[in-house]
């Protein structure tokens, strides 16, 4: 019986030590200093940053970057002068960047002629390297996949803020659409494109 009461003792201190870790954490969840800084209520994506992390704003000159594609080849962005680009950051982890990634490609198949995809991996955040060749090559996707394993590159658009994120370029190399935060559908790609010159 003594044995008995020890043993329920322990549970009920175990029990409230749980309960107020829970209580903590919900609380400064609740108090967390991460904002929504896309404006977008609707943002869906892998992280959110302070709201200090404003990315490359409609009007500026895209910045050129030069990265290595899945296949090893080099590119610059500035080679895509002349036509539209949707310059489109991701990861193999996020959720709402595979969700999004088949409609990429459909619109891709349907469109590429007249624009490109440029899909950014953030190389750098990713397990191993390996591990996007693997996730490219499941899918089957064919559009542009290129490689940040320095993380440059995503730093200087994304402004730390969610990933999948989205800018459409026209072809005077002019950021031309505030950008896209979270998952794009194959209408929303058209629109954005139809606005491009």
């Amino acid at each position: 019986m003594y044995k008995q009461l020890i043993g329920m003792a322990i549970l009920l201190v175990l029990a409230g030590i749980v309960l107020v870790n829970f209580v903590q954490q919900n609380s400064e969840s609740n108090n967390s200093s991460e904002y929504n800084s896309s404006g977008d209520i609707n943002t869906e994506g892998g992280a959110i940053a302070p709201a200090e992390s404003s990315g490359i704003q409609p009007g500026e000159v895209a910045p050129d970057f030069e990265l290595e594609t899945i296949d090893g080849t080099i590119v610059k962005l500035s080679d895509y002068r002349g036509k539209k680009v949707i310059l489109n950051f991701w990861a193999t982890w996020c959720g709402p960047c595979r969700e999004e990634m088949p409609e990429m490609q459909d619109f891709y198949d349907e469109h590429g002629e007249s624009v490109e995809i440029l899909a950014v991996n953030l190389t750098g955040t990713e397990m191993k390297e390996n591990d996007v060749h693997n996730y490219i090559d499941e899918y089957n996707y064919t559009y542009p996949i290129l490689l940040d394993r320095s993380l440059k590159v995503s730093d200087e658009y994304r402004g730390g803020i969610a990933v999948p994120t989205t800018y459409f370029i026209g072809t005077e190399g002019t950021i031309q659409q505030p950008r896209k935060v979270g998952v794009m559908t194959y209408e929303f790609m058209e629109d954005m494109v139809n606005s491009l010159n």
